[in-house]
């Protein structure tokens, strides 16, 4: 199921023989609460991105990933659970879930669900039941006595910076929780709590799911003493104070990747199914969850770019290499910008670089997560105080931390609400210029949004972008150039991070397919300047009309988006 390059060579001229479809496609993520209301309450809901599957056909995406749909009291914005086999009221029914399951699949997309392992809510009937030291699910939480003075049992800090255990009575024990005190955790100590989260995934498997992306996956590894962590001798004050500790018995233990494997062999119950992990760690740790025989992760969230302090040429390059350098053999690589806990790309590195990132993301070798809304690039919005329902948790850590503004209404139309609902939204828009619309977008030529759905179409129609190798190659200060390799072709990609022109080289009998400027060289010119801040694909005509093996099929470019429906 795989071969090597024409050379011989491993590594990074590995390319999958038969690609699965998450290796060859685009992941598109979904905050359901924020993409499309149709009960008109200011919500969004699972009918409202049923209605709008006919847009992700049209954006040209494989997979959907939903951020969490089920019950919950929303201390953590979905993320504490109170019911792992149902589908939160202001989202729908199960029978909504099935009927947008339906139309993604009619329409050749797939659809990943959120799995919250870790914690459940303290809403939850199991953590009810957990606080009688008689009941036989008491040992389904982190429950420990104080230390001899009445403290709590060891030193953790939470993730929203307050200490992580919480005194409850009954059953007169504090218990643990790596969030929010609404978000206790499980004990995957114990079997039974394994089984119940297996079990609640066959549910929704059985329901035709493709997959699940598992949330903060490192944290189900942690010391069975619960030892105090150790101080971080590289903290300082400009550090959050949750960094104080190094976190080497609260998390990223050996038991993690058992406790992996065990959701992987779940996954592969179910023919042609996807596990994705969250891994807010370094690359060299994040990839080891891969496993030492690739049966953990089949992709291991790679935050590299996510976390980039320094947007240049050297920077990018940096990470993309190093990343590259420590994925083991066989292992597929993954790529985003940003996800529902970061600031949108627009806001992060300036409007001006969207373009570039965008051609950045989809030329990478690897799978593609693409945030809603980054497509018509989108800034964070500004949500005062007073418009805030479910006020974010890790605000209280700084309002630059809070997550709300990356959460904002997708926009739609021109008209009310950006036509994201006919009630007041949930969140205020993130702009009220048109032109950040898709209606907006649409039909301009030059839009961000059908950059997007060009870069999407090449890399279908070019196995070189879909799946091939990479390799660095020279180029001048500023920019990032690099190439991709197939057997069925090659292209050079090249991004200039700096302000001002920078020249680059054009290999013999190849020409600019695709630019972020619009823009293309004559045909068999030697040397092609990029603007400030563009990016040029480059490659033989010739290379482009065909598809990659199983992927979707796509048509043409249409002018306008098809009705929704």
């Amino acid at each position: 199921m795989e071969r090597t390059s024409r050379t011989g060579e491993r590594g990074k001229l590995w390319v999958p023989d038969e690609p699965t479809w998450w290796q060859r496609g685009i992941v598109y993520q979904i905050y359901p609460r924020s993409f499309r209301d149709a009960s008109g309450d200011g919500v969004g809901d699972l009918a409202g991105i049923r209605e709008k599957a006919d847009y992700l056909a049209w954006l040209g995406i494989d997979a959907v990933w939903l951020s969490p749909i089920y019950p919950s009291p929303d201390v953590d914005l979905g993320y504490d659970i109170s019911d792992y086999r149902d589908i939160h009221p202001a989202f729908g029914t199960l029978e909504d879930f099935d009927a947008l399951v339906a139309a993604l699949h009619e329409r050749g997309i797939k659809l990943i669900l959120d799995l919250v392992p870790n914690h459940t809510s303290d809403q939850h009937p199991w953590f009810f039941e957990s606080r009688d030291p008689e009941s036989a699910r008491h040992d389904w939480y982190v429950w420990r006595e104080g230390r001899p003075d009445g403290s709590r049992p060891n030193n953790w800090v939470s993730y929203f910076g307050e200490p992580a255990w919480r005194y409850l009575d009954p059953p007169g024990k504090w218990y643990l929780h790596s969030f929010d005190p609404g978000q206790p955790d499980l004990n995957w100590d114990n079997p039974q709590v394994q089984e119940a989260i297996h079990d609640a995934m066959r549910f929704w498997l059985d329901r035709g799911v493709d997959g699940f992306r598992v949330d903060v996956l490192w944290l189900l590894g942690k010391d069975p003493e619960l030892r105090d962590n150790p101080p971080n001798p590289d903290w300082h004050d400009a550090l959050p104070s949750r960094l104080m500790l190094n976190r080497v018995h609260s998390e990223d233990g050996p038991d993690a990747h058992d406790r992996a494997r065990s959701l992987r062999a779940v996954i592969d119950e179910y023919p042609d199914r996807v596990m994705i992990a969250e891994m807010v760690l370094p690359p060299a740790r994040a990839v080891t969850y891969h496993g030492a025989d690739l049966d953990e992760a089949h992709m291991p969230h790679n935050f590299a770019l996510a976390e980039l302090p320094e947007w240049t040429a050297d920077a990018v390059r940096a990470e993309v290499e190093a990343y590259e350098a420590v994925l083991p053999e066989g292992a597929w690589p993954n790529w985003l910008l940003g996800d529902h806990d970061f600031p949108r790309i627009a806001s992060r590195v300036g409007p001006e670089r969207v373009r570039l990132l965008h051609m950045l993301l989809l030329t990478l070798r690897g799978t593609p997560t693409w945030y809603y809304g980054d497509e018509l690039g989108l800034p964070n919005a500004v949500v005062p105080p007073s418009k805030v329902g479910f006020p974010d948790p890790q605000a209280a850590l700084g309002t630059e931390l809070d997550r709300l503004p990356v959460r904002s209404p997708m926009q739609w139309s021109r008209g009310p609400n950006a036509g994201f609902s006919e009630a007041e939204p949930w969140l205020p828009l993130a702009s009220d210029n048109p032109a950040m619309t898709v209606e907006g977008q649409r039909q301009d030529s030059d839009s961000v949004l059908n950059l997007f759905r060009s870069l999407v179409r090449l890399r279908k129609e070019t196995p070189a972008l879909a799946v091939g190798a990479y390799r660095t190659v020279p180029a001048p200060d500023g920019v990032f150039s690099f190439e991709r390799y197939h057997p069925d072709g090659r292209v050079q990609v090249h991004l200039n991070f700096g302000e001002g022109p920078r020249e680059v080289e054009i290999p013999e009998d190849q020409e600019v397919v695709l630019s972020t400027a619009g823009k293309a060289a004559p045909p068999r010119a030697e040397r092609l300047e990029l603007r400030g801040h563009e990016g040029a694909i480059i490659g033989r005509p010739e290379q482009r009309g065909g598809k990659v093996k199983g992927s979707r099929p796509t048509g043409p470019l249409p002018s306008t988006v098809p009705p929704s429906g």
